[in-house]
């Protein structure tokens, strides 16, 4: 197994954003972008990492990007490091340089005006989801049937947007304060372009024995157009369960952080920085979940 990359440092270029697992760095008016192996649990971020993560989850965002380019233009440039490396003569000889580790975990993209607001979709009811049906009947001002069960699937699919939390949690809102946020053009345009998104990737992870039980995209603007940014239909921003294992009426196995917060559920930690070590055997089992669903998605 292969050393965990856990920063990046490239002095030659204005770092732009430092986030939980990616390190963005302002090139021109483009971002360079180099997704490392860390992982963060609880808005945490573990002292070690998981090796290969932040290419695993790389390229499954690059497979989905190019799978819904009928649906909505996104914000790549370049995935190739020579061409990448090409592109940037201030920093080029470093990522030549650092080839084998930057190979498949770094794009070049457009530098895009973020729309203001998390863009969720949910196909079945689980997370903060199922906690707000159970307080209200409701997620989001949806009114849902009643008598509905964790895990159990929606009739159809909802948009259920959130705010951006710069530290902390994101808060699920109603459609009206989305709108009054993002603008009622942008949001008509951000919801249809994720209903649509989630239809297309969800039936087709279906097939290949993946349910996506929900998923958050990005969106942003770029010379008057929106784009979608950001990563797209990964573990760490959806929730992948096997489709052999489904049942409803409980929480589902799933391909991401669950062996990470199970182990972090053992430990007497209240959940602040620093967060923990990580022992061999979880990091082995999470990366091996990771790499399962890049296989089966991808094949």
């Amino acid at each position: 197994m292969n050393e965990a990359i856990l920063t990046t440092d490239f002095l030659r270029l204005k770092l732009f954003k430092k986030g939980k697992v990616r390190d963005v760095y302002e090139v021109d008016n483009n971002l360079l972008i180099i997704a490392t192996d860390r992982i963060s649990a609880f808005d945490v971020v573990m002292a070690n990492g998981i090796p290969d993560k932040g290419k695993i989850l790389t390229q499954i965002s690059n497979f989905w990007f190019n799978f819904i380019s009928d649906i909505i233009p996104n914000h790549l440039i370049s995935t190739e490091i020579d061409k990448i490396s090409g592109q940037l003569p201030a920093a080029g000889n470093k990522i030549k340089m650092h080839k084998m580790h930057l190979e498949g975990r770094t794009v070049l993209a457009k530098k895009a005006k973020g729309v203001p607001i998390e863009c969720v979709v949910r196909g079945y009811l689980s997370g903060s989801g199922w906690k707000e049906y159970q307080k209200s009947g409701s997620i989001c001002g949806i009114t849902l049937s009643k008598g509905l069960v964790e895990s159990d699937k929606l009739p159809e699919p909802i948009f259920t947007p959130s705010t951006k939390a710069e530290t902390g949690h994101d808060e699920n809102i109603n459609e009206e304060q989305a709108r009054r946020i993002a603008g009622d053009k942008i949001f008509d345009t951000v919801k249809n372009a994720t209903l649509a998104i989630y239809k297309k990737c969800s039936e087709y992870a279906l097939k290949k024995g993946i349910i996506i039980a929900d998923t958050k995209f990005e969106f942003g603007e770029v010379d008057g157009k929106i784009i979608i940014i950001d990563e797209i239909l990964t573990p760490d921003s959806s929730r992948f369960w096997p489709k052999d294992l489904y049942k409803p009426g409980g929480g589902q196995p799933s391909y991401d952080k669950q062996f990470v917060r199970d182990y972090l559920e053992t430990l007497d930690w209240d959940k602040t920085p620093p967060g923990p070590k990580l022992p061999d055997d979880v990091v082995q089992k999470t990366r091996d979940k990771y790499l399962e669903a890049l296989k089966k998605l991808t094949s």
